[in-house]
């Protein structure tokens, strides 16, 4: 079974109330409308997928290579495009320049979303790995250091070794969020608990891999 999804955009977060009042927070993701730019086989590429375009923009802001790969599919040019591999027994229900909307996904079901996220520069250790730091007392001055990082027997820092550096900024997948509601006419869904990634950040949504059905 293919993991069908949508390339989006996220809004942000915000609350509702479910039938008994309690609050819950939902983070607010527009997806789509997407557009079947072109399919692979494994006959042909090696491989069976299909590749999807979202957000049109016009020719000036894109690429010739681009503008050319859209044609064949009789599609404007599309700026965020991704590959979704999936059985050639598949391939048949997709066709290039197919819409694909949120009609995809139903309410109470389980997707996994991937976003890239919040970039927070160069941070400690205590921060980036949550490091509990050293003595807070006067005079002691490992506060937040991260201590010994090659003593001993190899006489060198180990590969991997948790240190200080760039935090935030990368790919991230979370996965088995509930999908609370489902809004067709404004392209969006409602996605309970929170999503990679700042407002009008790029997201990828797709049906769960490790959760199937609904809640």
């Amino acid at each position: 079974m293919s993991l069908l999804g949508l390339i989006g955009k996220k809004l942000g977060m915000t609350q509702v109330f479910d039938d008994n009042g309690n609050v819950v927070p939902v983070t607010v993701v527009e997806l789509g409308p997407c557009f079947v730019t072109q399919k692979k086989t494994s006959e042909k590429d090696g491989y069976s997928s299909i590749q999807i375009g979202y957000q049109v923009v016009s020719e000036k802001k894109a690429t010739r290579p681009i503008i050319s790969h859209c044609k064949k599919a009789n599609l404007p040019p599309l700026k965020y495009m991704r590959e979704i591999r999936m059985d050639e027994s598949e391939l048949e229900k997709f066709s290039p320049g197919q819409e694909l909307n949120v009609s995809i996904f139903k309410e109470n079901e389980y997707v996994d979303v991937i976003g890239t996220s919040k970039g927070k520069g160069f941070q400690g250790v205590v921060r980036r790995h949550g490091f509990k730091g050293g003595p807070a007392t006067r005079g002691s001055m490992q506060h937040r250091k991260p201590g010994s990082i090659g003593g001993g027997n190899p006489q060198r820092v180990i590969k991997g070794r948790k240190m200080a550096g760039h935090m935030g900024n990368e790919r991230v997948t979370v996965q088995n969020l509930m999908v609370y509601k489902v809004i067709p006419e404004k392209n969006m869904v409602l996605i309970k608990g929170a999503v990679p990634g700042g407002k009008n950040s790029i997201v990828f949504v797709r049906h769960a891999l490790k959760k199937r059905g609904s809640k």
